[in-house]
């Protein structure tokens, strides 16, 4: 019965953190939308946020779109041709590239990017107090720091899933037609012709959802950084896997909510 009872406590305790953690974050980004909607807003630092997200990101998020492209068509051949419909190869790529593949995985390398990348400038302008030093010079910090890296992250992110719902298709594209043994016409063709602009405006959407949450979290760890160094390792990797953790949630709760009927 003891065993029980603490087995009950400790469930309560956990979940009572947990709902205090996310109700602190929603309040977080709560108050970061809230400074978008009132001047001033920093142009500059928003570009610089958007350089850093979609420009020096691109790399690694083309890469993996192409080698995931790649594989997946080799992986659907292998599988299609016990049943002899090789031919959904096409479709079964470029469905899951601008459904599924194409935001999750950019989704995941931004985050380990870029959700690291701010969570270890913010945390660190934390523990040296200069978000203490903007307050004394009447600059709140969550329009200076947190407002224009939301917004970037949130438009950021779907210019980058554009890029690698063409890289993955063309990819799945290029063993197709290279080793498969596909025509590159009745490769494109039957990949044109499955496919719906529901399919890519629904990815475009979970982008935007994903580019919101890696810079909330990044922002939110670094925030509430301390304890030195340590602190912002700790914000840095608590930064990474809550994100990456959110962006799987996420994708299925978007998923439920735009193909099931």
């Amino acid at each position: 019965m003891d065993r029980a009872l603490d087995l009950t406590a400790a469930i309560g305790r956990a979940a009572i953190l947990v709902l205090r953690g996310a109700g602190a974050v929603a309040l977080f980004a709560a108050e970061a939308i809230s400074h978008l909607l009132r001047p001033p807003f920093y142009g500059r630092l928003f570009l610089k946020a958007f350089i850093e997200i979609a420009w020096f990101s691109l790399p690694v998020v083309a890469l993996t779109a192409v080698f995931t492209g790649m594989v997946l068509a080799l992986q659907s051949y292998t599988g299609f041709a016990r049943f002899n419909a090789e031919g959904a190869v096409a479709n079964v790529v470029v469905l899951s590239i601008t459904r599924e593949l194409g935001p999750v995985l950019a989704g995941l390398m931004v985050a380990g990017r870029i959700g690291a990348a701010f969570a270890a400038e913010i945390g660190t302008m934390r523990v040296t107090d200069q978000i203490d030093a903007l307050n004394t010079l009447s600059t709140n910090p969550m329009k200076y720091l947190v407002a224009p890296r939301l917004l970037a992250g949130t438009i950021a992110m779907p210019l980058l899933v554009v890029i690698a719902d063409i890289l993955g298709v063309m990819g799945g594209w290029l063993i197709g037609t290279q080793q498969l043994g596909f025509s590159s016409g009745a490769y494109l063709k039957a990949t044109f012709d499955f496919l719906e602009a529901w399919d890519v405006i629904s990815g475009l959407i979970k982008a935007a959802v994903f580019g919101f949450v890696v810079t909330l979290m990044g922002c939110w760890c670094g925030y509430q950084s301390g304890g030195g160094a340590q602190g912002v390792g700790r914000a840095t990797t608590s930064a990474v896997v809550s994100s990456s953790i959110l962006i799987l949630a996420l994708d299925y709760v978007l998923t439920a909510m735009m193909f099931t009927r």
